[in-house]
């Protein structure tokens, strides 16, 4: 029997597949020009990207669960 947890996290998984997915095949050149982007940029801009996205992610879940 699985957990809750781990159901949510395979759900919030998939729907990260499906939402890329969707973008890849509506528009591929937007998607290569924002992996164009993202190779040119630095890598302590990344991080703080990186930082702040996980941060929200994790005030999102937090403000949903309550």
């Amino acid at each position: 029997m699985q957990s809750v947890a781990f159901s949510d996290f395979l759900v919030g998984l998939g729907m990260l597949f499906v939402i890329e997915g969707l973008l890849l095949l509506g528009v591929p050149a937007w998607i290569r020009g924002a992996m164009e982007s993202v190779v040119k940029t630095p890598d302590n801009v990344l991080r703080i990207t990186g930082l702040v996205s996980a941060i929200g992610g994790l005030i999102l879940i937090w403000l949903i669960r309550r």
